[in-house]
């Protein structure tokens, strides 16, 4: 299958697909030291949120998806030069609107797990 959506986003701060099928995505996260929020390394769970909603907006694959809500929890501390895998499932199509499970990994230790609410709009919801 082919990426139709988010085709700019940045692999490094969002993490890069390593498998994409039919309403499914898994998503890499190398995260780095840039990443950290604090001086012992401690990941900023923006990056976690960021490769979740990437890996959600991966398995919808549309070129116009967007995110209209999300309701996650953070399990486990994640630290930077930590790899984590995202794998987001589409649960619920009801036409432009998909619910996306999505939980992530740190080996087998689930670090993060939530629950995508996306929109897929006639036209991007950039363009009048």
């Amino acid at each position: 299958m082919d990426i139709r959506t988010h085709l700019k986003i940045d692999k490094e701060l969002s993490g890069t697909p390593v498998k994409l099928e039919k309403d499914y995505a898994e998503v890499l996260l190398k995260t780095s030291e840039r990443m950290a929020a604090d001086e012992k390394g401690l990941l900023h769970g923006g990056f976690i949120f960021s490769c979740g909603d990437y890996s959600a907006m991966l398995a919808v694959n549309h070129p116009n998806v967007v995110l209209a809500g999300a309701n996650v929890k953070f399990l486990k501390p994640v630290k930077a030069g930590d790899e984590i895998i995202c794998r987001a499932k589409v649960e619920e199509d009801k036409g432009n609107k998909k619910t996306v499970k999505v939980e992530c990994f740190k080996g087998s230790v689930k670090v993060f797990e939530g629950i995508f609410y996306t929109v897929i709009p006639e036209k991007h919801v950039l363009e009048r």
